[in-house]
């Protein structure tokens, strides 16, 4: 017997025990003597099917079956000197619910209900009208009972799929990858954002705007659009958090900020500046925020539905990324720790002088293939989102890099508490790690200086070393080309130039959007730090 099984006798032997409870207590109030027996022959009927569960271990079916018709024979002889006893007909439709489902609960009402009908015609000729309105009400409470019974069991049938999740997510990818085509309007989040802040300026004259989405606790630039790049921005973002607090839009002086609600709730928030040369309350702005906020209803879906495909994309190349890094840890890089012992096996007892310098030569470069191995592994887990922030990440991996290879790299941040962008973060955390590690590698520099400066939606990230400059790009090696490739992908500004006092500077920028100067737009151009 299963432990299911097991489970079904034990509720069937709690539902006998109180059935008969329920049903003795009045009858010795009454003093029948007629319905005391009957029940001491359902309570010596209930201990034998009892038994036969747990012990005999008789087929569902048949025990089942042999309970509704003893149950209902019992009542049926029991019927005319008492109907005290018929209550005990709910409990076999029970009972065989709990362990057939509701084909037992059919068999056994089927059963007991011939039973009880047919032996007082037998034997009486005929039931007066209380007594078939007792044994019907039974009968149906039965039913009841049994119908609940079926429920517990086709739960407790129910075996959950594991693959269950994947199947699930396999269509609904597939479907987005259908739908996906038919966008009018595409996926990329900057685009949808730089359309929305071009209706409303068509329809406000403003001397800034810009687009927040949510970001964890807070909100991050997502598109800025600025007449002049000196443009304060600073009571614009504290109006967007409190129009996102509030899911309404509120208004300050020249400052304004609504929020973008489609049906998944706020999507983002747009916040913006007047022009000094027009009045609030002559231009209606109350009116026309309420009018746009309306009109951007479609756009802020597109934007929803975009950000949504970003957040599952960076979850899946997170994933995928970490999935690398355990398959390298625990195969490529215990492979070649492998070989090294092999090695060290060999310079124990070496043939010749020569051959001693050779297994050195060959320890010592395996030695730099394991360490190798290890910092991509570290490269690859190291994450940019489950950072404090971008800076802190690049402080994290530089730390990594110069444990391992010895190489000082000193981080200078320059940081608000307004973070970019997940995918413009992820990025330009890739392509400073990727310009550390050529510089460790290929440069034979002596020191690393990183400047990681965020101000949200613009940063500017140099990296320079002291090494031998640019050198001529090998065939095999893609690294510059996958910088340029991650900083088109979030429109940034990549540049890689030999410095004045020799190494090179690798600097990253992110680029203002057309239209308008990001808020960090100045003309300082690619920064290098002495």
């Amino acid at each position: 017997m299963t432990a299911r099984d097991l489970q079904f006798v034990r509720l069937s032997g709690a539902a006998r025990g109180f059935a008969t409870l329920a049903l003795v207590a009045p009858v010795l109030w009454s003093r029948d003597k007629p319905a005391l027996l009957a029940l001491g022959a359902v309570f010596l009927i209930w201990a034998l099917v009892q038994l036969a569960q747990t012990r005999l271990r008789f087929s569902p079916t048949s025990t089942a079956a042999v309970e509704a018709l003893a149950i209902g024979a019992v009542c049926g002889f029991s019927i005319h000197t008492s109907v005290a006893v018929l209550g005990a007909l709910s409990v076999p439709p029970f009972a065989a619910g709990l362990r057939l489902g509701w084909r037992g609960v059919v068999t056994s009402l089927m059963v007991e209900a011939v039973a009880v009908a047919l032996i007082p015609m037998l034997l009486f000729t005929h039931l007066t009208v209380d007594q078939s309105f007792a044994a019907f009400t039974w009968c149906v409470t039965g039913l009841g009972l049994g119908l609940i019974a079926s429920f517990v069991h086709s739960t407790f049938q129910f075996s959950p799929d594991p693959l269950a999740p994947y199947r699930y997510a396999q269509s609904l990818i597939r479907e987005l990858i259908d739908l996906s085509g038919g966008l009018s309007s595409g996926l990329d989040p900057v685009p949808l954002g730089s359309i929305i802040l071009s209706t409303v300026r068509d329809d406000l004259p403003t001397a800034a705007l810009a687009l927040y989405v949510p970001r964890a606790d807070s909100l991050t630039p997502l598109v800025t659009k600025t007449v002049t790049s000196s443009t304060d921005l600073t009571s614009v973002d504290e109006l967007a958090l409190e129009a996102w607090a509030l899911s309404r839009p509120v208004m300050g002086g020249r400052t304004f900020a609504f929020p973008l609600v489609s049906e998944a709730g706020t999507t983002a928030v747009v916040g913006g500046l007047l022009s000094e040369r027009l009045d609030p309350a002559q231009l209606g702005l109350e009116q026309r925020i309420r009018d746009l906020s309306a009109r951007l209803t479609p756009s802020a879906v597109h934007l929803d539905t975009a950000l949504l495909f970003a957040a599952f994309r960076d979850a899946a190349t997170a994933d995928e990324r970490r999935r690398l890094a355990r398959e390298m840890h625990d195969g490529v890089a215990q492979d070649i720790a492998s070989l090294g012992y092999l090695v060290d096996a060999l310079a124990a007892r070496p043939a010749s002088p020569e051959q001693a310098e050779r297994i050195e030569v060959l320890r010592d470069r395996i030695t730099a293939v394991v360490a190798e191995v290890r910092r991509s592994v570290v490269t690859l887990r190291t994450d940019a989102g489950a950072s404090e922030s971008l800076g802190a990440a690049i402080g994290s991996i530089a730390r990594n890099l110069t444990e391992v290879s010895g190489v000082p790299i000193h981080v200078t941040l320059d940081e608000r508490t307004t973070r970019l962008r997940p995918e413009v973060e992820a990025e330009l955390f890739r392509i400073a790690q990727e310009a550390m590690t050529n510089a460790v590698r290929h440069s034979r520099a002596t020191r690393i200086d990183v400047h990681c400066q965020v101000h949200a939606p613009g940063a500017l990230i140099t990296v320079t070393d002291d090494g031998q400059g640019l050198q001529a790009g090998r065939e095999d090696s893609h690294g510059l080309e996958i910088m340029r490739e991650r900083a088109l992908l979030i429109g940034a500004a990549l540049s890689i130039a030999n410095g004045p006092d020799g190494g090179t500077v690798v600097a990253v920028r992110t680029t203002p959007e057309p239209g308008g100067a990001s808020r960090d737009s100045d003309d300082t151009g690619a920064i290098v730090i002495a």
